[in-house]
């Protein structure tokens, strides 16, 4: 059993303004293994003014040492690796290997090639007879989902801090006990107060302070749609910066002549990575009508192959998804799946062996209308759809016709083809035959995914707000920029 019962605010651990409580479940047994503040408006109003105070000086302070202090976040969560893996696993579902490999240490990597990126990136340009500055934005609203609890943070907090930004963040209710480890890493470093603050609460109440306050600069949402919409709502009277990483619908559009020996199980790992809930999933599996038996065949072997169970245990492939909530959202979808399409494998039942916890089976649909709901809507669970084309441009079609556009993957005969056919389609992220994620390259996405980019020098530049200096003369702004 896990209690938090502070907040970190200004610098220290302190009580919060009320005694409500936020619990936390175990997603593979259902028993309650942690609870912390539900924090409240005057707790989020404490924080919001630390940061405030603290600006001026960390915005000012060497970008040697701010890149240092987000370097020294990635050693933090490298040092506390195994205890930060199985606090996911046991609150998002994650298989343990994967939540050391994805859940902490994709997130180390986050800080550390911000790290790199902040010191990398010249903080001044010179335009004419313009000398362009980078300026951090200010405070940031940093809310963070439940399905990446660190990761997330590192793709918030990781460009906020290096580029000169003082934080709120307020994590996920249904997975916040990995957050405030990192916070214990924080006050460790001894960064000035009010540098990072953490409330955790309620969406309704936190979020929207921290999107709607006059002293914050910036909010930064990774979460569903509809809370993007919220958000934006709040933030546009008061004219704040907004970047939102939202929801996904991906394809996995497999060409003619593709290698379905290495493509189909590409696709699977695409689509059921962490339990299904995760916003790229390449969650519709695009596919030629000719080897729609095939493939309908040798998926279903893969995904039956799946070892499911415990995610502490390290024979299991899948885990149960996080909360009682995400559990009867996945399994409505299922049914609804009944009704649209042929079901391959998987379905409405139980998981055999699992009488606890909240496990879905890995379920697969074909034979679907692209109009179908469990082809356009966003389930984030273990549910797979298969839609047949007749042409690749069909294929490609299908592939656009969805309100979402954050991710995909295009596997082809070769790789110029499959960047034929990606450089089509309308997403944030396109991965070619089999290529790896880069968490140097941006990620966010297009149409209702969201607005601006996260990781690299790209996720970086968003927290800057730009300042041109106009100087008489270029000769004038050249003897300037020697002497600085």
């Amino acid at each position: 059993m896990i209690e938090r019962r502070e907040l970190y605010i200004d610098g220290a651990w302190s009580a919060p303004a009320g005694g409500d409580v936020i619990t936390v479940d175990e997603a593979a047994t259902e028993e309650i293994i942690g609870t912390v503040p539900a924090g409240e408006g005057a707790d989020a109003e404490r924080a919001i003014l630390a940061a405030r105070r603290a600006f001026d000086g960390w915005s000012t302070s060497p970008i040697a040492d701010r890149a240092a202090a987000v370097q020294a976040l990635a050693d933090g969560l490298r040092a506390r690796e195994g205890e930060l893996a199985e606090i996911m696993a046991m609150e998002v579902g994650t298989p343990l290997a994967i939540s050391v490999r994805v859940q902490v240490g994709l997130a180390a990597s986050v800080f550390e090639t911000m790290a790199e990126a902040a010191l990398e990136l010249p903080d001044q340009e010179q335009v004419g007879n313009s000398l362009v500055i980078r300026a951090a934005a200010g405070v940031v609203g940093a809310i963070t989902p439940w399905n990446y609890p660190l990761y997330q943070l590192a793709a918030k907090v990781g460009p906020a801090l290096a580029a000169g930004c003082t934080v709120v963040v307020k994590p996920s209710s249904v997975a916040p006990l990995a957050t405030f480890i990192l916070a214990d890493i924080v006050h460790g470093l001894g960064l000035p107060a009010g540098v990072f603050n953490l409330v955790s609460g309620r969406g309704a109440l936190v979020g929207e302070l921290l999107s709607s306050h006059r002293e914050v600069d910036m909010v930064s949402l990774t979460g569903s749609t509809g809370a993007g919409v919220r958000v934006a709502q709040a933030a546009a009277p008061t004219i704040k910066r907004v970047a939102l990483e939202l929801g996904g619908k991906s394809a996995f559009l497999v060409a003619p002549g593709a290698d379905l020996d290495a493509a189909l199980p590409a696709a699977v790992r695409g689509c059921f990575v962490n339990n299904g809930q995760t916003c790229s999933a390449t969650t519709r599996l695009i596919v030629p009508r000719s080897q729609l038996a095939e493939v309908e065949a040798r998926i279903a072997a893969l995904v039956e192959a799946f070892v499911i169970g415990n995610p502490l245990d390290g024979a299991t492939d899948l885990g149960p998804v996080a909360s009682s909530g995400q559990f009867r959202t996945v399994k409505d979808y299922i049914d609804i799946g009944m009704t649209e399409g042929t079901l391959i494998t998987g379905g409405p039942g139980p998981v055999e062996g699992q009488d606890r916890g909240y496990f879905v089976k890995p379920t697969v649909f074909s034979r679907l209308d692209p109009k179908a709901r469990v082809v356009q809507e966003e389930i984030f669970g273990p549910v797979l759809a298969i839609i047949a084309y007749d042409t690749i441009e069909e294929g490609i079609a299908i592939a656009n016709d969805s309100e979402f556009g954050l991710s995909g993957a295009v596997w082809a005969a070769d790789v110029p083809e499959a960047v034929r056919i990606a450089t089509r389609l309308r997403t944030g992220q396109v991965a070619i035959n089999g290529g790896r994620f880069n968490a140097r390259a941006p990620f966010g996405g297009f149409k209702t995914s969201g607005v601006g980019r996260e990781l690299g020098h790209h996720g970086l530049l968003e927290y800057f707000e730009l300042q041109s200096l106009q100087f008489p003369s270029t000769e004038d702004l050249g003897t300037f920029t020697e002497t600085v």
